[in-house]
């Protein structure tokens, strides 16, 4: 017998991430965190997989990325998760063309447009890093008045 995954109301997933129910909500309308389901009277289902997406796209917020941006490195991410299960799966480890590295793409474009996202943040955590640095300089100027 299979065990149902527990499932949170949009408000418990919000508490949860520090995230606004708006914000949420608009996610769901653009397609970057569609609910896993919906209840009876229409409310969204949300697991912990759908949990650890949206703790993944609050990551890249404070890096500046657009709402495409996060959409298409979430669909890279979810390839290199399929490629994994697929790997892990049961008696598929000595298929031919197999990749010898579970988690790593197959595609090659795949492979250099997430290492393109990797070098984007880290240029943009290193800007942050430096800005962060100014506002530090800054606080011991008036802290010195």
């Amino acid at each position: 017998m299979e065990r149902a995954e527990a499932t949170m109301h949009i408000g418990e997933l919000a508490e949860r991430t520090g995230l606004s129910l708006r914000t949420i909500r608009h996610y769901d309308e653009v397609g970057l965190l569609e609910p896993t389901g919906r209840t009876v009277g229409g409310f969204r289902l949300y697991t912990h997989d759908d949990f650890s997406r949206l703790m993944v796209i609050r990551r890249m917020k404070p890096l500046g990325f657009t709402l495409e941006e996060m959409t298409e490195l979430l669909r890279i991410v979810d390839s290199f998760s399929s490629d994994r299960a697929r790997s892990e799966a049961p008696g598929e480890s000595d298929n031919p063309g197999q990749s010898e590295n579970p988690g790593q793409s197959e595609n090659p474009e795949e492979r250099a447009k997430l290492d393109n996202f990797i070098a984007q943040a880290v240029d943009r955590r290193a800007k942050l890093e430096q800005q962060l640095a100014m506002a530090d300089e800054f606080l011991e100027l008036l802290r010195a008045k």
